[in-house]
């Protein structure tokens, strides 16, 4: 192979790959067999089953146990909100969008106290073993799991306080900003990082994904005054969601 050539497998992958986007391999048409590689590409099995793994691998085709593989239906990836504009109404963005459409939009959580990891500790500038108010969520969208998410807030600002509990009490449900409000802890500002990696075993069943599937993680923290009161991993399919921020210039 000379200097700039590709691998075969990426070659036949590649045009596969074509063949797949522009429509010639339609959604739910088998792939070609491997024999059938092996021929009109003049290639090795070997070759022809590294190039089917790549196709596989980029979740362009999926294996059906007894029948073979098959072109996978690409969805159209639906836009998930980030704003730093905060609806009157106080409810979380999610909420505020399901009030706003044809709500849809369904979720479901759950709250236990625990100590924090060394990770959450850092962020929320606390010590490891630090007792911290962990919940739960998955949002669903006309029924279909659509993200994930995971939040920690430090006891030693919401304990024994009438918002200990994020989806419980006279302001459960509420965002962050208007629990923490009530306590006379003012947020001030929010970070957000945004990255990539295969999603994890129990997240990919939760979200009704394949392994090895990517996910974009969201990693979230509210600020009072410099202090970490919040912070929160917000997980959703890569291939089905594309988180869009609007940022207001001031």
């Amino acid at each position: 192979m000379t200097f700039g050539e590709q691998p075969a497998y990426l070659r036949v992958a590649g045009d596969l790959r074509k063949k797949i986007v522009d429509g010639s391999l339609p959604p739910h048409t088998r792939l070609p067999s491997q024999a059938r590689i092996r021929e009109e590409y003049g290639v090795s099995d070997t070759v022809a089953l590294e190039a089917r793994k790549v196709l596989m691998a980029e979740g362009l085709v999926e294996g059906r146990s007894g029948s073979g593989t098959y072109v996978r239906e690409q969805p159209v990836p639906r836009r998930i909100a980030r704003s730093g504009y905060r609806p009157a109404s106080g409810a979380t963005p999610f909420r505020q969008e399901q009030a706003d459409g044809e709500g849809r939009g369904t979720w479901e959580s759950s709250s236990a106290q625990t100590e924090a990891s060394a990770a959450i500790a850092e962020r929320l500038d606390i010590r490891p073993g630090d007792r911290v108010m962990c919940t739960k969520y998955v949002f669903r969208e006309a029924g279909e799991p659509m993200m994930l998410s995971t939040s920690w807030e430090p006891l030693a600002v919401t304990g024994r306080t009438p918002v200990m509990l994020p989806e419980e009490g006279p302001l459960g449900g509420m965002g962050v900003v208007e629990r923490m409000a009530a306590i006379d802890v003012v947020v001030d500002n929010v970070t957000e990082e945004v990255g990539a990696r295969p999603g994890l075993a129990e997240e990919l069943l939760a979200l009704g994904g394949v392994p090895g599937h990517v996910v974009l993680v969201v990693h979230r923290t509210y600020y009072a005054s410099g202090r970490p009161v919040e912070t929160a991993d917000v997980v959703v399919p890569a291939d089905r969601y594309q988180v869009a921020y609007h940022l207001p210039v001031k």
